[in-house]
């Protein structure tokens, strides 16, 4: 199985961008989109002057509980930048979600709880909302990550969509909001 087929068997169909998106973002956006893959493990992240972003992150059953995940994530660390990702609300029918929320827990990551993230996906057609995780370094504010998530989403999500997809994603200020006064629960703390 390829690195994409492996992402493409884990991730819902709604988060998943097609092979072609990516081959060309590691193609054309090379200086900021790379793969990190091993036999037990596939990596897809975005690394700006200011940040990091990880696009994907799979690591096979087989090696789970090793500490792969972990050395990836300490890898990223080290370079001493923001690191921001999505994930999918807690899913009691997947029991993966209350897994990778664990995971990033014990990463010591923080849940933006003053960004809202809904996206339609043009595979469905249906809105999914994510919710933004990240983890500072020193201590970037919520307003930080909102702008670094706002770039990301211009510069990989939306890349060449229209091209790829033969319609567009909505633009960055439908999909992605910012307020001080709305707090969501905070996703971390519900996960043992």
């Amino acid at each position: 199985m390829n690195w994409y087929e492996k992402l493409n068997e884990y991730f819902p169909v709604e988060e998943m961008k097609s092979k072609r998106h990516m081959d060309i973002l590691l193609d054309e956006k090379g200086d900021v989109y790379y793969k990190d893959e091993g036999p037990y493990h596939v990596m897809m992240y975005a690394e700006f002057k200011n940040f990091i972003f990880i696009d994907y992150l799979w690591v096979s059953a087989k090696s789970r509980g090793q500490g792969l995940g972990h050395q990836l994530i300490e890898k990223l660390k080290n370079r001493n930048k923001p690191i921001i990702l999505e994930v999918e609300p807690i899913n009691y029918d997947d029991t993966d979600t209350a897994k990778r929320l664990r995971f990033y827990k014990r990463e010591e990551f923080a849940h933006a709880q003053s960004i809202d993230y809904n996206r339609k996906s043009l595979a469905t057609n249906e809105e999914t909302t994510l919710e933004i995780l990240y983890w500072t370094p020193s201590e970037e504010t919520e307003d930080f990550i909102y702008d670094q998530m706002k770039k990301m989403y211009e510069s990989i999500h939306t890349y060449k969509d229209k091209e790829l997809y033969g319609k567009s994603y909505q633009p960055v200020n439908e999909v992605l909001t910012y307020n001080e006064e709305h707090t969501a629960e905070n996703l971390l703390e519900s996960v043992k």
